[in-house]
C-alpha cells in the first residue's frame, strides 16, 4: 500500500480543451498519465489530486473524465483548482459520485481522510496577497482557504497531518504568510502542491524550508506520472 500525488491533470474528455496546444510535453498526455499511472500505483493504493482535475465547466459534463479517473487503480482523493469550475457543494459532489458508481473517488473540503495513521488534510489556495496591489478580494478568498485548511487539519483528530494545496503557499523569498503560519500551528513536515506549469517550473520552491518539505506535483513537471509520497 503507497500514497501518490499528482495535480494539473486538466482532463479534456468531456469538452474540447486539450492541452497539447501548449507545447510538445503535452502531446497524448491522457493516454502517457494512463500508462505511468496503471504500471506505479496498486488497487489498494490512493493518489490525491491536488486541484485542476478536469476542464468542465459543469458537473455534467465533467463525467467522461471522471469515468477516465474511476477506471484508474487505487482510491482517489481531489480537492478544487482554480480550473475546476464544475466543483460544487460537497454533497452535490458526493451525491454525483454515489449516484454513478464512483465509490473509489472523494473529495477534500473543510475534511480530512486518512492514510494509516496519517491524516489527508488540504484546501485550494490562492495567490497569497503582498503589499499595496492586493484586492479586497483577494485577501477575502486568501482568508477564507487559510480557515478551509485550520478546519481541515482540525478533523484530523491529532493524527500526523501531509498537507495539499493547488496554490503554492510560498514563493522564493516569501516563506511567512498565514497559510504558512497554519502549517506550523498544526506542526505540517510536508506541504504538496500544484498549479505551477512551464515557465513558473523554475520558481517553484521545493525541499524543506523552515522545518517544512514542500513538493510541487503538477503533471507537465513530474512527467504525468503520480508520485511516492508513503509507503
Amino acid at each position: 500500500m503507497a500514497l501518490y500525488a499528482i495535480s494539473d491533470l486538466h482532463l479534456p474528455l468531456g469538452v474540447d480543451k486539450p492541452m497539447d496546444v501548449f507545447g510538445q510535453a503535452w502531446a497524448d498526455y491522457v493516454g502517457r498519465l494512463y500508462d505511468n499511472w496503471q504500471t506505479l500505483v496498486k488497487p489498494e493504493d490512493t493518489v490525491v489530486l491536488p486541484g485542476d482535475f478536469s476542464w468542465a465547466t459543469y458537473l455534467e459534463q465533467s463525467e467522461r473524465d471522471f469515468e477516465y479517473l474511476h477506471s484508474l487503480n487505487g482510491r482517489k482523493i481531489l480537492l478544487k483548482g482554480n480550473h475546476d469550475y464544475w466543483w460544487t457543494t460537497g454533497n452535490k459532489l458526493r451525491g454525483f459520485a454515489a449516484e454513478h458508481g464512483y465509490n473509489d473517488i472523494f473529495f477534500l473540503q473543510n475534511n480530512a481522510y486518512f492514510y494509516n495513521d496519517t491524516a489527508i488534510c488540504g484546501t485550494r489556495g490562492w495567490t497569497f496577497p503582498q503589499g499595496d496591489s492586493a484586492s479586497d478580494e483577494d485577501k477575502k478568498i486568501y482568508a477564507r482557504e487559510v480557515q478551509r485548511m485550520r478546519l481541515s487539519c482540525e478533523a484530523a483528530e491529532g493524527r500526523p497531518i501531509i498537507a495539499f494545496l493547488h496554490y503554492p503557499p510560498v514563493a522564493q523569498n516569501v516563506f511567512a504568510n498565514e497559510m504558512t503560519e497554519t502549517l506550523h500551528k498544526y506542526d505540517i513536515k510536508t506541504c504538496v502542491y500544484g498549479h505551477l506549469h512551464a515557465a513558473a517550473h523554475k520558481s517553484a520552491v521545493e525541499g524543506v524550508t523552515d522545518g517544512i518539505e514542500y513538493i510541487l506535483v503538477s503533471c507537465d513537471y513530474r512527467a504525468f506520472t503520480p508520485i511516492k509520497l508513503m509507503d
